[in-house]
């Protein structure tokens, strides 16, 4: 028998579900086109913002309410707060004068790219799940290669981070060298791993992650250039074999983390040849510098390598997150991360790509598309147009640096990021001063809103660095920030 009243309370709940529902179609589309809106004005006005965040620690949580809202609310309220509340709590990576850390550059055409995405909400895993995304993936990575001049036999895919990235990699290191024994019966042989000192932490922490485990891990001294030692990395290596140690992998950096040093790939490829080692190329922040022919030869002998990495998120215009990594033999990687339970199967597993098996995450964003749509609206040459610009500002720079009597630079300058320290002329500072005085340099001129610059240290010395890869930073940005930096240092 049927039961009437189940079914008549039943078509009553669209009716109760209404009166709860936010937002109808009709108010999205006016709020979305003034939310646009907004987002355009705050790239047009943004140079009128402090580049990073004045607030003090606390100051945004504690203007957040101690409990969830009973009752909805409108959007229209909630984007109040925002302006109210987030917006001065950012720091403004878009802004032209944003010299610090490496860029996460957006442009135009990425943001449109990622609302479509976001309106798709699509789960590229399997080919199934969004045969576009896949297939989108794998021609702009093809794409990537004969942008780069990489081997044309490569693969390739798109991860999360650089440091995501270097995990597969090392993974993968593990699993071969372990004869594919270690995902079942855990690490027992200790596998070693290698990276210039000046590497960035990702990669120690990679090893971690792996179970390899920090004992393992080999921090290779560098250079007066500070680019990795091979002889230094070949005495590791055989030191290790003679204890019973198997080495895994050398991490190679296309510009270090502090001073965008390069380690010279073709002698330490020729070392992991001889020694049979898995030989990673971590060129997050200036491997797109090799889309400029008069860059390629940084990375000369890359044939010689087992992978790759670098970030169109960092310097190609395409905003977090989209990681491109490359590996010479899929199947290795497929190897190591590949698992296949009843509900993943499909019934064209054995003719498409499944991106699940490349990785560590199962489900992934379609990041291809906003990179489909910046090479597309940029074209080539205006990549490289761009790139160019950077390079020469930062060459500029560089000049009248070295024409300043009270400053110098602490490094070479590789691509477009400048190393330097204030050292006054009227008087002798210890090293110690030296550092302390730099330091509150950098400290005032980040409080003060103009611009925002980060520090590390080479060879001890505390040591200012400005990276002029901002997207639309231009020649006047540059100008200000340098006359800013004199008239703050020599206060």
């Amino acid at each position: 028998m049927v039961n009437k009243s189940f079914w008549f309370n039943m078509l009553l709940i669209p009716t109760f579900v209404e009166q709860f529902t936010t937002m109808n179609s009709k108010e999205f589309r006016a709020t979305a086109h003034q939310f646009v809106d907004w987002m355009a004005d705050y790239l047009e006005q943004i140079e009128e913002l402090p580049v990073r965040s004045q607030v003090k620690p606390g100051e945004i949580y504690n203007q957040l309410p101690e409990n969830p809202p009973q009752e909805p609310e409108s959007i229209q309220t909630i984007f109040e707060d925002f302006k109210r509340i987030v917006v001065p709590g950012m720091t403004h990576w878009q802004h032209p004068k944003y010299f610090a850390y490496f860029p996460a550059n957006s442009s135009y055409p990425s943001l449109l790219a990622e609302m479509l995405t976001a309106t798709m909400g699509a789960q590229g895993m399997l080919w199934e799940t969004s045969p576009a995304a896949t297939e989108m993936e794998e021609r702009v990575m093809n794409w990537l290669i004969d942008l780069l001049q990489l081997p044309k036999n490569w693969d390739g895919c798109i991860q999360v981070s650089a440091s995501s990235s270097t995990l597969v990699a090392i993974i993968s290191a593990r699993e071969k060298y372990s004869g594919y024994t270690t995902n079942k019966k855990g690490v027992h042989q200790p596998l070693t791993v290698y990276a210039s000192e000046h590497i960035h932490s990702s990669i120690e922490k990679a090893v971690r992650l792996a179970g390899m485990g920090s004992d393992n891990y080999r921090a290779i001294g560098v250079d007066q250039n500070f680019a990795m030692r091979p002889d230094l990395l070949e005495t590791a290596i055989k030191d290790d074999i003679a204890n019973g140690k198997k080495p895994a992998c050398v991490v190679v950096a296309i510009g270090t983390t502090s001073s965008t040093a390069v380690d010279p790939l073709k002698q330490i490829a020729e070392i992991c040849q001889r020694y049979d080692i898995w030989l990673h190329v971590d060129a997050a922040f200036a491997g797109t510098a090799m889309v400029l022919p008069e860059h390629r030869h940084q990375i000369n002998g890359v044939e010689l390598a087992d992978s790759f990495v670098f970030n169109p998120h960092k310097w190609m215009f395409t905003n977090f997150d989209c990681s491109a990594y490359f590996v010479k033999d899929k199947d290795v990687m497929i190897r190591a991360f590949s698992i296949l339970p009843e509900y993943l199967k499909t019934r064209n597993d054995d003719t498409v790509i499944n991106y699940k098996d490349w990785g560590i995450q199962l489900g992934r964003r379609f990041r291809a598309l906003k990179l489909w749509f910046v090479i597309r609206n940029f074209g080539v040459t205006g990549i490289q147009e761009r790139l160019r610009t950077h390079i020469m500002l930062a060459e500029n720079l560089e000049a009248e640096i070295r024409e300043t009597a009270d400053f110098e630079l602490l490094s070479p300058r590789y691509f477009c990021l400048l190393c330097f320290r204030y050292r006054p002329t009227d008087k002798e500072l210890t090293e110690e001063a030296l550092n302390a005085l730099n330091a509150r340099i950098v400290g005032q001129l980040n409080d003060s809103g103009e611009l925002f610059l980060t520090h590390t240290k080479l060879n001890g010395k505390y040591t200012i660095r400005l990276c002029i890869a901002q997207t639309n930073v231009n020649a006047t940005h540059v100008k200000e920030a340098w006359a800013l930096i004199r008239k703050v240092a020599r206060q």
